[in-house]
């Protein structure tokens, strides 16, 4: 599906305690498991990915299981239900990651599945690496208050990928989804996404992975190759005294307050993590992104330093394109998008249609995936 840049607008989604209830959760596994199936069946494993990285038809197959089109764990939910329901052996493909703890079981998950498609061991190393470096980009390349709490990674027997993870902004308790496929990352740090999808369109973003940040991105690498000492004196040099720069960036009061609660200098750098850095040498961005313990308040003190004290300025735009839903029949929160709508419905109508339900046996929940379904944050 083709849904160009110009569909835009916010849909709030309230933060939803608890559990899905178990009787829709075994209803909405075996209901998935026929709906996937015949998409494979009909259109191939790449074509499902693309779905899967599509924001309104991962939304439109959420309501279509009947859950909750406007519910905070329509994300975790849908993702824990399709990791219950396909199978390496029956569908080609397996869901690793997950919610909280689950995420963290994703590189032994991916191996294990990387073996059942002999995948060699070259290729399965790129797809952990796949796996560590989408959550490490929208945990700190990109910084707009949304620290991830969700990883899934869609893998199929071909090795191709998906992922769909989301963060929660813990002031305003939204959320907000990152959307990606393998098969269009051509780079991990230059605007990787197929969609990122949110309530709220921040302000002021710290957006790394920007076209407009290659710039900074080049000369952030030049300086993290600088001796920490000599970093020490930099950000010395930008110190609360000099801190009223800063402010000029943003004359906006609301963004100014935005960027004093999110995007200030760090007051701590981790010194040895930047000692680390120097011993290694970077080659680029994305190297420097994967150095282990570099996270968002090193890359955003690099980032200040080189626009305050070389000049290249990062991208302050929140690079979130998408909203959750399609709109309302009242116009609220706006319009309804007929078109994107009546696209997603004709896809999973041919899917139910000739979906094989029956009496199947119903899958049993891995402990695992019980606990990405719980919604509690």
């Amino acid at each position: 599906m083709n849904l160009g840049g110009a569909q835009k607008g916010t849909a709030v989604l309230p933060l939803h305690y608890g559990r899905a209830p178990p009787w829709l959760v075994e209803r909405m596994i075996k209901l998935s498991k026929e709906i996937v199936a015949i998409i494979i069946d009909e259109y191939g494993l790449e074509a499902f990915l693309q779905r899967i990285s599509d924001p309104y038809w991962f939304q439109a197959l959420g309501c279509v299981l009947g859950y909750d089109w406007h519910s905070s764990g329509v994300t975790t939910v849908l993702t824990g239900v399709l990791k219950n329901a396909v199978t390496p052996e029956e569908h080609g493909i397996t869901v690793c990651g997950g919610k909280g703890k689950a995420s963290t079981q994703g590189p032994t998950e991916i191996a294990e599945a990387g073996e059942k498609f002999n995948l060699s061991t070259d290729a399965i190393s790129k797809l952990q690496y796949a796996s560590r470096m989408s959550a490490k980009v929208d945990s700190t390349a990109i910084q707009a208050g949304y620290p991830l709490y969700h990883h899934a990674f869609f893998l199929t027997r071909n090795g191709q990928w998906a992922v769909v993870q989301q963060g929660m902004n813990a002031k305003d308790r939204t959320a907000r989804r990152y959307h990606w496929l393998s098969n269009h990352v051509k780079e991990f740090v230059v605007e990787p996404h197929d969609a990122i999808v949110g309530d709220v369109k921040r302000e002021v973003a710290l957006d790394m992975t920007a076209k407009d940040s290659q710039a900074c991105r080049k000369t952030s690498v030049d300086i993290a190759q600088e001796s920490p000492e000599k970093i020490t004196k930099m950000l010395q040099s930008l110190r609360p005294a000099y801190q009223k720069s800063l402010q000029e960036w943003m004359p906006d009061a609301k963004a100014q307050e935005y960027v004093r609660s999110v995007l200030v200098m760090p007051k701590n750098i981790n010194w040895e993590t930047l000692t680390r850095i120097y011993e290694f040498k970077p080659k680029n961005y994305e190297e420097l992104l994967g150095v282990k313990g570099v996270g968002p308040s090193t890359i955003r003190g690099i980032a200040l330093i080189a626009e305050l004290i070389y000049g290249q300025q990062p991208s302050w735009k929140d690079p979130v394109r998408y909203s959750f839903a399609y709109g309302g029949k009242d116009g609220v929160p706006f319009p309804v998008d007929r078109e994107a709508m009546d696209q997603s419905v004709q896809i999973l109508k041919t899917a139910v249609e000739n979906a094989r339900i029956g009496d199947k046996k119903s899958s049993n929940l891995c402990k695992d995936c019980e606990d990405t379904l719980n919604l509690e944050d």
